[in-house]
């Protein structure tokens, strides 16, 4: 079911996170990208028709941004119990198909998601140098079927905060498959 991402308040800290590395197994958190300039967070997983439409070109962007020193983690929370392609081991599959150059993490027990206030996948948090959210909502205005994809919005807020300048308050929600929260962890 398609769901819009929840457009937390511009401002919030990043909630903290250490979560295992889909194709290494070892443990990323905050700390590990703390001198980086910016820092971009994306619920992704591999299922779903919104991700594998902007997949490729999230790609390109990713590889494209950490060259420039930008951080990003990608995360998967979906329950594969639910979703049992978005096992570890089939997000480290997708991770190398589609050359993902950033840690894919896997949270197992959704607390980051909810942290972060995810609601779809793929959802997005650009945090500036404090860790301090300074855009969430989608890539683009593309959808499966609907154009082609190309960052534009999530390269204006990464080059706004690259460039010393304030991020446009004008941000619109993401669209995706709702996460796949495992009974009990929904959010209220």
């Amino acid at each position: 079911m398609a769901a819009p991402s929840q457009m937390l308040d511009l401002g919030t800290p990043a909630p903290d996170l250490a979560l295992r590395e889909v194709t290494d197994g070892t443990t990323v958190s905050l700390a590990d990208v703390a001198d980086a300039p910016v820092l971009l967070v994306a619920f992704l997983c591999k299922h779903c028709p919104y991700v594998i439409h902007i997949q490729d070109e999230f790609a390109r962007l990713a590889s494209e941004y950490q060259e420039r020193g930008v951080a990003v983690l990608g995360i998967s929370a979906n329950d594969p119990q639910i979703s049992p392609t978005d096992t570890p081991e089939g997000l480290a599959e997708q991770k190398r198909e589609v050359g993902f150059t950033f840690p894919y993490l896997f949270d197992a027990d959704q607390s980051v998601a909810t942290a972060y206030g995810a609601a779809c996948t793929p959802d997005f948090f650009v945090l500036d140098g404090q860790r301090r959210l300074a855009y969430r909502g989608r890539m683009d205005a593309s959808r499966p079927g609907q154009g082609e994809p190309t960052g534009e919005d999530l390269r204006a807020a990464l080059d706004a905060l690259l460039d010393g300048r304030e991020v446009s308050a004008h941000q619109a929600p993401s669209m995706g498959c709702s996460i796949k929260w495992a009974p009990g962890n929904e959010p209220a």
